[in-house]
């Protein structure tokens, strides 16, 4: 059995990631209006809100330790939303506890007396008691009122995320990855990949990356179908086709979840896992012995294979991914590949039907290959319907 020796290390090798912050709500200093202000993505850009105006004589170290501070309790508050109790893995009791202590966060921040130290707390009441003790310091009862309030705010759109409602401030779910998904959302997912088998801006901006991921694998597992019986080319083949510029490992991901629905899965069932496994790399370790066995056994080949011909590599030359998503973005990156997956059918369909040398003068008589490839897409996905949940 290969051994791996100090000069061969594996290292992490997913598909780079234009985004490395996290996607929540993000607080900062205004200088110019001398005001604190709340940021959060849309999906197709930011928005923002004055949440108070400051004075010229509260120091600049507590106001900028405020907006660390409420920036973090809001990360804190949305990994509720992305990693929830409930998924019955090992951390389902803390995860009930982080939930379960939003209730105790507003009246952290309007105690009249200095919030403890809370050894034994959860995060998200340590985070509310840190955003406590700088309004304390800095000693203004307006400023703690708005906060208090932008806080209840960003409560109130988790827990609205939560319902499967992704409107206004929720809205920056669309960045985020969850371990689960809502039914409301993979159904109105589902909704808009019927009228747009390829995929349109509202998919992106308006609906659950993990929703809609589940959604596309279900309508990418159609079009694959409806391609190879149509092309008569073997499906493995179509999915080869499908790399993304930029993503070495977008293959893996559409292999992937080919596999499982080619086993009888849902699509649920396909989508949750390969998501889970990404969130699970981003905090530095693989979930289930499955997984472990699998990368240990590419772990070997890849090993073996950079040692054939008796000549040890370059320790930088040998790079075993961990995953075939970005873990930082696991949902988002997913949904985009089963996408381009989608739209790389359409083009093997589209080209079998192309004349070898059209004459612009005549008008084809043969119906439009993309309006063919989405009604047939759309006949099979809905034969499969009972397999989407």
């Amino acid at each position: 059995m290969a051994e791996f020796g100090p000069s061969m290390a594996l290292t992490y090798s997913g598909p780079p990631s234009p985004h490395k912050e996290v996607f929540v709500t993000r607080y900062a200093i205004d200088r110019a209006h001398t005001t604190l202000l709340a940021q959060w993505s849309t999906g197709i850009g930011d928005t923002a809100t004055v949440v108070a105006p400051l004075t010229r004589d509260q120091p600049r170290e507590d106001t900028c330790r405020l907006a660390a501070a409420l920036t973090r309790l809001s990360g804190l508050c949305w990994r509720a939303y992305t990693h929830p109790a409930g998924c019955g893995d090992l951390h389902d009791a803390n995860r009930r506890r982080e939930r379960e202590a939003f209730a105790k966060v507003l009246p952290a921040l309007i105690a009249t007396r200095r919030p403890p130290d809370l050894p034994d707390g959860t995060e998200v009441e340590r985070a509310a008691h840190d955003v406590a003790r700088v309004l304390q310091t800095i000693g203004a009862s307006q400023l703690t009122t708005l906060v208090t309030t932008d806080v209840a705010a960003e409560l109130a759109a988790v827990e609205q995320a939560e319902r499967g409602d992704l409107s206004e401030r929720a809205r920056q779910a669309v960045e985020l990855s969850r371990e689960d998904a809502s039914p409301l959302q993979i159904s109105r997912a589902d909704r808009l990949l019927r009228d747009d088998p390829c995929g349109g801006e509202t998919l992106l901006t308006e609906v659950d990356p993990t929703a809609a991921a589940i959604a596309a694998a279900h309508w990418f597992h159609a079009a694959l179908a409806v391609t190879a019986r149509h092309t008569g080319l073997p499906p493995e083949r179509i999915v080869a086709a499908a790399g993304r510029p930029g993503r070495p490992l977008a293959v893996e991901s559409l292999t992937g979840v080919t596999a499982a629905l080619d086993s009888g899965v849902r699509a649920r069932q396909a989508v949750i896992p390969l998501i889970r496994t990404a969130l699970h790399v981003a905090e530095g370790h693989l979930c289930g012995l499955r997984e472990v066995r699998r990368r240990l056994a590419a772990a070997r080949d890849l090993v073996h294979a950079a040692g054939y011909g008796g000549c040890e590599p370059a320790s930088e030359a040998v790079h075993l991914p961990l995953t075939a998503l970005d873990p930082v973005r696991p949902a988002p990156d997913l949904l985009r590949n089963l996408l381009h997956g989608i739209r790389t059918c359409l083009l093997h369909y589209e080209r079998h039907d192309r004349p070898a040398a059209p004459d612009p003068r005549v008008q084809p008589a043969a119906p439009d290959p993309r309006a063919a490839f989405v009604a047939a897409t759309r006949e099979e996905a809905a034969a499969r319907t009972d397999r989407l949940l």
